[in-house]
């Protein structure tokens, strides 16, 4: 069966949003900072279908979280377009050639018809909860990883039922004050220490595995055991 695994940027202070979230500022006030590190790689604005940016070890971090992808899921706000009923001319954040080009299903209380799009990217809305999602997601990958490609709340929801088989962290250096927590109504879900890089730039990349017998801990090219 694939694994069910999650890559997110979060502040020191916890948060994978600022305050005042909007149609206009999706990510709140300051939220962007979160993201800073990814953008300025080649490998992050190669697969937004842009040129340049720089080859870093923050650029091995964005191979690897792409790497092996067979399915997304996202929440409703990740996919954007307000709440209540679907504003049937909302088509995402991305444009019609959105950087997923695989399968992606959206969470949402609200139906809609499937939405295929340039670039092999297919938006499938699902209604009948987090367990459903993640049994279409995995149909769709067949051998490959389903990735939950945010935000907060899909997460946690994942988290909470304890379907989730990995989660990569991205700690910025930040602090961003108020926001969306990442890591609230979670329950006890029982990780497992992982291991890290702390790349240029300032950024923490950690893994933790659902279930691990050991902390690795890797600052730079240093591997430090505890």
């Amino acid at each position: 069966m694939s694994s069910l695994r999650c890559q997110l940027s979060v502040s020191l202070d916890g948060f994978a949003a600022g305050p005042n979230q909007s149609l206009e500022n999706p990510i709140g006030e300051g939220g962007m900072r979160l993201h800073q590190w990814a953008f300025a790689t080649d490998r992050w604005r190669a697969q937004q279908g842009l040129e340049g940016g720089e080859r870093s070890a923050d650029s091995e971090v964005i191979d690897e979280v792409f790497a092996g992808v067979g399915a997304y899921i996202m929440g409703r706000k990740m996919f954007g377009g307000g709440d209540g009923p679907w504003d049937e001319s909302w088509r995402g954040w991305w444009g019609e050639n959105p950087p997923f080009h695989t399968p992606v299903f959206v969470l949402s209380h609200h139906p809609r018809e499937p939405m295929s799009m340039e670039g092999g990217t297919t938006f499938t809305f699902v209604t009948d909860g987090i367990q459903s999602a993640l049994e279409q997601a995995r149909a769709a990958a067949g051998e490959q990883d389903v990735v939950i490609a945010g935000g907060a709340t899909a997460l946690q929801q994942y988290l909470a039922a304890g379907l989730l088989d990995e989660l990569y962290l991205h700690i910025v250096p930040v602090l961003l004050g108020s926001g969306e927590r990442l890591l609230d109504n979670v329950g006890d879900p029982h990780p497992r220490a992982g291991h890290g890089r702390r790349l240029g730039g300032g950024v923490t990349h950690i893994r933790v595995p659902r279930r691990s017998p050991a902390v690795n801990v890797k600052l730079g090219r240093e591997h430090r055991h505890h």
